[in-house]
């Protein structure tokens, strides 16, 4: 292994975590990360700073990607939902909520909202403590306005937010509550760890069965789950809780152990928020063999 190559595994999990916060994406993440290299390959010179020169490659990149993925996700089938992601690949012992709130669903979507520069200048600043000359080099704009699209994205950001966000373990304990209701089909009990502005939200890309209707309402939700839910057991779908994208959830399998589905909780103000469930193949072939959903939706109809 080169020096250069040695390097650039060094910081490889950091710029894939960079390239998914502003893509929302896993496969095209890792796409950004392989052109980042094959772009540090090819210098002629060793970077001063191969961190600050990496994350500004890789910054770049994702930025283009993203302006093109817009104009595709204008035609998106349905509600468009990020990549699910088990692990993130970067760590950092002393900021490990931070990091996980930062790829929440509930946090890649408000980033959605923002223009790829607020994005990337966001992620870069808020997420990874980039400093203003590292961030200014990254998207080619003045120290002066980076620090105005940080401003304005950090204020579109708490706006979106809730104000009583939960805790990690005030999460995992609702999730765990909320998953041995949902295997028990205890409806009341599901019922009363739902908000009152609960929502179903499934992506499936115009490539899955969809839900019939917009599902919100803590009856309804509750009606919904524990009535699907056993019939989905009784056609030998299992499911595995585990983060999913740093917050509750569970990744849902065949009878042959290939992946169905993601489902991760939004949880704050002492109760679930929204139900996410990812089932568009595209975006789950990342985590292994991708289960045939229409064929899962007929077993799971004819398990009355």
């Amino acid at each position: 292994m080169t020096d250069r190559t040695a390097e650039f595994e060094r910081w490889r999990p950091l710029l894939l975590s960079v390239a998914y916060r502003i893509l929302g994406g896993v496969a095209e993440a890792e796409d950004a990360v392989q052109e980042t290299w094959l772009r540090y390959e090819a210098a002629e010179a060793e970077p001063r700073a191969p961190r600050a020169y990496l994350a500004a490659v890789v910054t770049r990149v994702a930025i283009d990607v993203l302006r093109s993925a817009r104009v595709r996700r204008e035609t998106y089938v349905g509600p468009w939902l990020p990549e699910p992601l088990l692990a993130d690949p970067y760590e950092d012992p002393e900021r490990t909520a931070e990091l996980a709130d930062s790829v929440s669903m509930a946090a890649l979507l408000l980033l959605e909202r923002l223009s790829p520069l607020e994005r990337a200048v966001f992620v870069l600043r808020e997420v990874f403590d980039f400093g203003y000359a590292e961030v200014a080099g990254a998207v080619g704009r003045s120290e002066d306005a980076c620090r105005q699209l940080a401003a304005r994205a950090r204020r579109h950001m708490r706006e979106g937010r809730p104000r009583f966000a939960a805790d990690r373990a005030e999460r995992e304990e609702l999730a765990a509550r909320f998953f041995d209701a949902l295997r028990e089909g205890e409806m009341d009990g599901l019922r009363t760890l739902l908000a009152a502005d609960v929502t179903v939200v499934g992506d499936g890309g115009g490539k899955t069965p969809r839900l019939a209707r917009t599902v919100a309402g803590p009856d309804k939700v509750a009606r919904l789950l524990t009535a699907v839910f056993p019939r989905m057991v009784r056609a030998g779908i299992t499911y595995e809780p585990r983060p999913v994208n740093g917050q509750p959830g569970a990744v849902f399998r065949d009878r042959t152990g290939k992946i169905l589905q993601t489902l991760v909780l939004d949880i704050a103000e002492g109760s679930v928020q929204t139900i996410r469930l990812v089932l568009n193949p595209d975006k789950l072939r990342h985590l292994g063999p991708v289960a045939d959903a229409w064929e899962v939706s007929a077993e799971v109809k004819r398990a009355r």
